[in-house]
This record gives C-alpha cells, structure tokens and sequence, in this order.
C-alpha cells in the first residue's frame, strides 16, 4: 500500500482572539456579536489584501491566518491593533473589543484550506500569552523581521509551550515605539501551567442537570454537586478540581474528552437531580476522559430528609471506583457539620457565587442570602463563615468607612464557625484569611497550612497561602502558590485574583512594568473589582508611565471618591517597605493623606 504523502510548506501563521469574550457574550450576546462582525469587517479583514493574507478559519472569537512573510504578518497586526486602540478610546472599557495576537513562523501541514503542525500550535499558544491589545512573536518571526519594519520589542526570553519539546523563544512587540526593556525575573508567571495529569485519580464533578422542570430547584442540583466535590477532595490520595472551574461548565455543550483536556483530569462524575414532592432520585455517572468511555452508572432514591445520605452514599461509590483500597475512614472524614434546616442550606447554596465575586455589590446579595440562612439556622457552620469573609471583604477592599468595625464582625463569625467546625477546610482558610487581614501573619500561617492539610485541592486556601507569602515580601514563593491555585481550579471565575496576586507578587519585587500587565488582566477577566485600581494606578507610577497612571487613578477616585492614604493603609496589609512605596507613589498623583 503506498503511503499518503504529507503536503508541508513553511508559513508565517498570525493567531487571534477576543478578550474577555464569555464576558461580553453574557453582558449582550446580540450586540457583541453585531460589533465583532463590525470589526472583523473594517479592521481585521479588510487589512489583509494590502499584505497578502488568507484567513485559513475561524473559531469563534478567535481567527488564524496565512501570511507569505513574517514581515507581512507583523505589519497587519500591528496595523489592526493600532486601528483597534484608536476605535475603543470612544468605547465604554466594559465594551471594548481588544485582540490578543501571537505569530510563528514554521513548518505547517497542509489538508486542503487547513493547516496543522507546530507551525499552527506555537502561533496559538503565544496568542494565549499575549497581552490584551498586544503581540506576541516568536524568535523565527523576529530573525526574520529584523530591522526590516520600525518597531522595538520586549526579549521574554525562553517560554515552555505545551506540547512543544523545545522552549520558544519569545518577543513582545512594543507597540508604542518605546525603547526595548529588560524583562523583568518573574516575567513568565502569567503563563498557563501546561494541564498534565496528576500522578494520582484526578476528577472533576461536573454541574448536575435539574430534571424537575422548577428552575427553583436549579440549587438543590448544585448542592449535590457542592457537597460531593467538597467529600471528595479532602481525600488526600485524590486530585479534584474545585467546585468554580467546574461550575464553567453549566449549560455548557461539551464532550468528555475536551473537558477533561481543558480541567488537566482522568475522570468526570455528571448527573441529574430530579425532585417530585419529598421525593428526589439522583442519577450520576463516571466517564473515563482518554476515550470518552463510560465506566459505571448508577441512580440513587430517597426522601429530601435523607439527601445527606445520598450524597455520602455517591461518594463512597465514587471513591471506590477511583481506588478501590479507599478507607471509609478518609471519607467519614471528610464530611462536614451539616445544617439543622433545608432551607439554610438552599440559601447558602444561592449565596455561594456572590460570595467569590469580591465585587462590592455581589458581596452584599451574598450577606443578605446568609443573613437568611443564619436566621435559620444559627449555627451553620458553613453560613457563618462565608458571611465571616463577607465582612473581610468590606474590610480589605475599602468598602466599609469602618474597616476596625468590619474585621472585628468578620473574627467574629469566622470563630464561631471554627469552634463548631474545627477541621473543615474552607472555615479554616477563612479564619486565616481574617487573621492575615489584622496582620496575625503566624496564626493566618498555620490555619492556612492546616486548611491545605486536610485539603491539599483547596484552590482557595492556596490562593491566600499566596497572599500571606506576598504580604511577608515572599514574590517567588507566592508566585508557586498562585500557580497551584491555578492547577487545581484552571477555569475559575475567582482566577482574576490569582492573576492580581501575581500581579502584586511583581510589585513586591519592584518589577512594575508586568504587575500592570497582571493587574490589566485582573481587571479584563472581572472589569467590577474597581478595588484593583488602587494597585494598578501606583505601579504605573513606578514604571513611568505617568499618562495611563493617572488615568488609572482617575477611575479609582470616581469609585471611591473620599479614598485617602490614609485609608488605604489601614486596609492593605503589605510591609512598610511596599505601602510606602505605594503610597508614594498615589501621593505624586494628587491622592490626600
């Protein structure tokens, strides 16, 4: 049999997407739509002719395109994004449209108008490193470019791709025609960890469907879901993602297999809730995600008293399944002081997405919901410390005029929780949230490394691990947490401030230029957290860019318009050496004492 033959050329390959799509998408799907239509229109492809590019396919918000040189690439890339920062100065920050563009030039296969290869992968990937509105090539593009265009660039030095045996060299092109800067030591935290899979069982519970017809029910699914993902990971032989990553996911189409590339796992747990009266029957599933392949399924009866028993029942199933030499003892274990009432536990549940928002407006729906719960039921210990954290909010973020009366509320709802509940995990990152709020940086310590103890999937505690170690002017050690995080929760909503903390870890070693670039993305991922802005605008100042500092600063005084320095010290619980540093700064933008 004569074997196929391969068509391959060399290509320079252009990769684009669209910022912050999903959260365009979700904010006005009809208009969002209509506008990147617009733009494809008259920035993007209209562009091309004048430097010979075919765009090979589109995906969504993203497009890839063939160019016959790297020169020609660059050109028409630079050209879009310059158009494109000229449109969205009229535009509302919320609406505007911003690419992410990466190029290579490489080897490509070639299947009809399709490309593949690494040619095509390493244009993807450094795409998915770009900054928001700007341009990532590789060292082939630049060897290639040369002085042949009038352009400076950012040498980023050598970055692992996923799925590329070599490092890639890489070069941000500066779009504002500065002179080129050094990169700073802890430039390449903003790229994703390649998603391998843990050497352990590795799963994600994937959001229920409610078959009962009454979208009041929509939480009863999502407290199975909650409860199971929180059993199961305090199983410490188990990697599990967190609950926010894979909540992404609801009403979401998608295979088995794609997901469990995109979460970094071997196995996925669906199901469906269905309530008639008392009644409720919950129907679940295991999916193997190399092939897709279904490997047990089984359904579970009971009355609403008895939904407790149900989940312990799945996840002693489950667990047996990923590894059946599983101790009933990890899984008693792990099961946490339950509510004495149903409907404390609905509100909680209802509560939970506005609780991880750390927006100011989302915070207090959340407070109202628990409030409600406690109402119920006083002493939950899952309600009193998300309303404990809740309260820490108000204090760290400048929400409250109050912020002494803030913390102390927030102690005190966070040790009634510990005292009831001692040994769950996320009360016990609470608590040492709170601690680390009133500089306790000791106590804050070790419930932290206790909560990640009993629970080492705990994107969360991980996350404030990551601040702790800010805060103790650790950048390098805060950044390996911020990581983990990461990895443990890789699509979570809440992921804008791992990106803030790492922004902030840059800050703490001085290198001001990739804390904005962070703290940008922070802000593109969750535009609300306005409380950014007091740490955006002062490493502007640092890094001399004085014109977007002030911009910065202008948005953060409308927000909070009676802010002061002094406030900011009594909330922000950096070193001396970094609040006064900060501050420095906000003073040479006019900020009061």
């Amino acid at each position: 049999m004569t074997k196929e033959r391969v068509h391959r050329r060399l290509a320079a390959i252009l990769a684009a997407d669209v910022v912050g799509y999903s959260r365009l998408m979700e904010s006005d799907e009809g208009d969002t739509l209509a506008r990147l239509k617009t733009m494809r229109k008259e920035v993007f492809d209209a562009r091309l002719p004048d430097h010979n590019g075919r765009i090979v396919k589109t995906m969504g918000d993203g497009v890839l395109v063939e160019f016959g040189s790297a020169v020609d690439a660059v050109q028409h890339a630079v050209e879009v994004q310059q158009a494109l920062a000229e449109r969205n100065q009229a535009e509302n920050a919320e609406r505007r449209i911003e690419l992410r563009i990466g190029i290579n030039v490489g080897d490509v296969i070639v299947e009809g108008d399709d490309l593949y290869g690494d040619g095509v992968n390493i244009a993807a990937r450094l795409e998915a490193l770009a900054d928001s509105g700007g341009i990532f090539i590789s060292g082939t593009v630049f060897d290639q470019v040369g002085k042949k265009l009038e352009l400076s660039y950012d040498d980023l030095g050598e970055k692992e791709i996923k799925n590329i045996s070599e490092p890639i060299r890489t070069y941000r092109v500066r779009l504002d025609d500065a002179a080129s800067t050094t990169p700073s030591v802890l430039a390449d935290v903003s790229e994703p960890m390649p998603l391998l899979l843990p050497d352990k069982p590795s799963i994600a519970v994937l959001p229920f469907d409610n078959m009962s017809g009454d979208p009041a029910q929509e939480f009863l699914a999502d407290g199975v879901v909650e409860a199971i993902t929180a059993a199961l990971s305090r199983i410490r032989s188990f990697f599990v993602i967190a609950r926010n990553s894979a909540f992404t996911f609801k009403n979401r189409v998608a295979n088995a297999v794609d997901i469990g590339k995109e979460l970094g796992v071997a196995y996925l747990l669906e199901g469906s809730v269905q309530k008639a009266g008392d009644r409720i029957r919950i129907t679940v599933q295991l999916i193997e995600t190399e092939t897709g392949a279904h490997i047990w399924a089984e359904h579970y009866d009971g009355s609403m008293e008895d939904i407790f028993d149900l989940h312990d029942r799945i996840t002693e199933r489950v667990a047996g399944q990923l590894q059946p030499s599983i101790r009933l003892a990890e899984i008693e274990r792990s099961r946490g002081k339950r509510p004495s009432d149903q409907t404390a536990y609905d509100f909680t549940m209802r509560a939970m997405p506005h609780v991880w928002a750390l927006e100011q407006e989302e915070s207090s729906k959340a407070l109202a919901l628990l409030d409600e719960a406690l109402a119920i039921d006083p002493a939950y210990p899952l309600a009193l410390s998300l309303a404990g954290w809740c309260h820490a909010q108000r204090s760290v973020y400048n929400w409250s005029e109050d912020v002494k009366q803030s913390q102390e509320k927030a102690f005190e709802l966070a040790e009634k929780a510990a005292e009831l509940s001692g040994d769950d995990p996320t009360i016990l990152a609470v608590l040492g949230a709170v601690h680390t709020f009133v500089r306790n940086f000791g106590t804050a310590r070790i419930l932290l490394e206790r909560a990640v103890a009993l629970d080492p999937n705990a994107a969360w505690a991980w996350q404030r691990l990551g601040w702790l170690e800010n805060y103790a002017d650790r950048p390098e050690r805060a950044l390996e947490h911020f990581q983990r995080a990461l990895r443990l929760s890789p699509l979570d909503p809440i992921n804008f401030n791992n990106y803030v903390g790492m922004a902030s870890a840059n800050e703490v070693a001085g290198n001001y230029d990739e804390a904005a670039t962070l703290y940008r993305r922070g802000l593109e991922e969750r535009p609300h957290a306005m409380w950014i802005y007091r740490s955006l605008a002062p490493v502007l100042v640092g890094a001399g860019r004085m014109a977007e500092a002030e911009e910065a600063y202008a948005v953060l005084m409308k927000t909070y318009p009676d802010l002061t320095t002094g406030k900011i010290r009594q909330a922000m619980v950096f070193s001396d050496d970094v609040l006064d540093r900060m501050i420095a700064n906000l003073k040479k933008l006019g900020m009061a004492d």
